[in-house]
């Protein structure tokens, strides 16, 4: 288990006891309280826990180096993972819609309710602060069951905070004596619903992710490390694919090489790209460069000198997500001018 995986596992065993402890503060609540609003967020709290469970266990197998059966390594168990757990959140929604709507026909009735509010607050807290950082450690180590486990504790902060503000007017009604367990009721219907939404955007990301959709970020970032670090003899990138197998990505690109370069030079430069990326997006990378050799196209955007130039060097070839993309080698327009016109024709 590498250094990123580790850390990983250990934050996804923080959010799993804390949603615990988390699940039975509000079942606390709803016991002081009897608003099905609070049981709105104490069921979703249920759903925190196993998902965080199978959240740990995928981030477990995903670390588990590759074997003959998964020679890419077990790094896609994070997004069934994923998938797994925005289910249960669209299921939880649904569940507390139903309780809702039951509770809106047969209202009972509400007590204690500042207590409730204070308990809530505090958990919502507690919930939106380890939400936040599993999100960004998920997206810095590139792990979706991460990402998904620190969306889900948003979702359920947000929802958290609509509750309070919902149970807020609810407490001040009740204190002037009006009748508003209707309004309790009404309350986790829409969030309920709110829940169930978030539930179907992590299940679409998951399916984005196992589909292996492009990731533009990613592919940016990896335009401006092939230009910052870039060799004169890398004459073109090209038909660059990122497959993203949890925290880890295989790279597989095309490059063009001066084509007076030996096998043991050609072989030096790939190691150079490999150490690039390697340094930029960690160990969990794997690297497979296709090289080939240039052709006159390429000769105004080559600087080394040899016996087969046809022209003079102009520029070094600028890459872009887009352009790193393209499943063919590069040749921009030829500006010509008179000048050039003309001394083509003299040679």
């Amino acid at each position: 288990m590498d250094n990123a995986a580790k850390t990983n596992f250990n934050f996804q065993k923080i959010i799993s006891v804390i949603g615990i402890l988390l699940m039975v503060i509000k079942f606390v609540a709803y016991y002081l309280t009897g608003s099905v609003a609070i049981l709105t967020d104490a069921l979703e709290s249920i759903v925190n826990v196993v998902a965080a469970v199978i959240g740990l266990y995928a981030l477990y197998l995903s670390a588990q180096p590759a074997d003959q059966s998964h020679p890419f390594g077990h790094g896609k168990i994070e997004n069934i993972s994923a998938t797994i757990e925005g289910s249960m959140i669209l299921v939880a929604g649904g569940l507390i819609i139903y309780e809702s709507v039951l509770s809106f026909l047969h209202p009972g009735e509400i007590r204690q309710l500042d207590i409730g509010l204070v308990i809530i607050a505090g958990a919502a807290a507690v919930n939106f602060a380890v939400g936040r950082a599993a999100i960004a450690k998920g997206k810095k180590t590139r792990s979706p069951a991460l990402v998904a486990s620190g969306r889900h504790l948003c979702s359920d902060t947000y929802s958290s905070i609509g509750i309070i503000l919902g149970l807020i007017i609810v407490y001040i009604a009740i204190a002037l004596g009006y009748d508003a367990a209707w309004l309790d009721s009404s309350i986790a219907i829409v969030f309920g619903a709110i829940i169930g939404y978030t539930g179907l955007r992590v299940i679409k990301q998951s399916i984005d992710d196992s589909m292996d959709r492009n990731d533009e970020e990613l592919m940016s970032q990896m335009a401006d490390l092939l230009n910052e670090y870039r060799h004169d003899d890398w004459i073109d990138i090209y038909k660059v694919r990122l497959i993203k197998y949890g925290h880890g990505i295989f790279v597989d690109l095309h490059l063009i090489v001066p084509k007076d370069m030996h096998a043991e030079e050609s072989y030096e430069e790939e190691i150079q790209i490999e150490e690039a990326i390697k340094w930029r997006f960690g160990e969990a990378v794997e690297v497979s460069v296709t090289p080939a050799p240039c052709n006159d196209q390429f000769c105004r955007f080559c600087d080394r000198n040899c016996f087969s130039r046809c022209e003079d060097f102009e520029k070094h070839l600028r890459w872009t997500s887009e352009s790193l993309m393209m499943p063919h080698m590069h040749n921009p327009p030829r500006i010509v001018t008179i000048g050039n016109s003309i001394n083509n024709k003299g040679r």
